[in-house]
């Protein structure tokens, strides 16, 4: 489990360094600043993310694998995929309905971190 929150967290790292790239050079002046703001947002919750896999997968190789460290991390990538996607899309495809789900990915978020925190404290 460890192993693969980790790979898992590398791998979005990654993503959001490119698509933080891809934004900043490509999307300058072919959107509206409001979009592009949403995509950055995007970008910065990834990447945020992306970093709490790891600290999730660092846990898990500390002190073992549990179900809760694997929702966490689960929800965080589930989070990544749904509340940056949409913002990623909306940006890029101007189809603002899209906003209507991004509450959904930061529930996972939330609900991730709420996960690391009670391992923690089972401790």
């Amino acid at each position: 489990m460890a192993k693969t929150l980790l790979a898992i967290g590398a791998v979005m790292g990654a993503l959001a360094v490119a698509i933080g790239a891809f934004g900043a050079h490509g999307l300058e002046g072919r959107v509206s600043e409001r979009m592009l703001e949403n995509y950055q947002t995007g970008v910065q919750y990834h990447m945020f993310h992306a970093l709490g896999i790891i600290v999730v997968g660092l846990t898990a190789a500390v002190i073992g694998g549990s179900a809760l460290l694997g929702w966490a991390g689960s929800l965080m990538l589930f989070g990544i995929i749904v509340f940056s996607g949409s913002l990623y899309t909306m940006a890029l495809t101007g189809m603002t309905w899209l906003g209507a789900i991004t509450p959904i990915g930061g529930v996972a978020f939330i609900a991730g971190w709420i996960l690391l925190m009670i391992t923690a404290f089972k401790l």
